[in-house]
């Protein structure tokens, strides 16, 4: 992603609003796909919806790499550390089978 937007010299215009503006857009555009489907229909999107969501969530992909990469935050890291942090807010036994949040379990 760096070596792309170097070598059309968009790094002016990768400041970390503007690329947090267009994950969010781009998230919208996933949401787009779902928006008045049953959940069993957003379970069994036609092959053709399928590969746009692929194409949006790419996108939504790209763009948060990018985003790390500009502030410097090594994502990886950061998801490991996150589910540690979950581990410890949504312990299993009290959880399991459960949407609440952790402040409600």
């Amino acid at each position: 992603m760096r070596r792309f937007a170097a070598e059309r010299a968009w790094e002016p215009f990768h400041t970390p609003k503007n690329l947090a503006m267009a994950l969010a857009g781009e998230a919208g555009e996933v949401i787009e796909h779902f928006q008045w489907l049953t959940a069993e229909q957003s379970l069994a999107l036609p092959p053709a919806t399928r590969d746009e969501v692929a194409f949006e969530l790419a996108d939504v992909l790209l763009y948060l790499v990018r985003l790390g990469d500009v502030l410097g935050i090594d994502l990886a890291d950061a998801a490991r550390r996150k589910m540690l942090l979950n581990a410890q807010r949504y312990p299993v036994e009290r959880a399991h089978g459960r949407a609440d949040k952790h402040d409600r379990l």
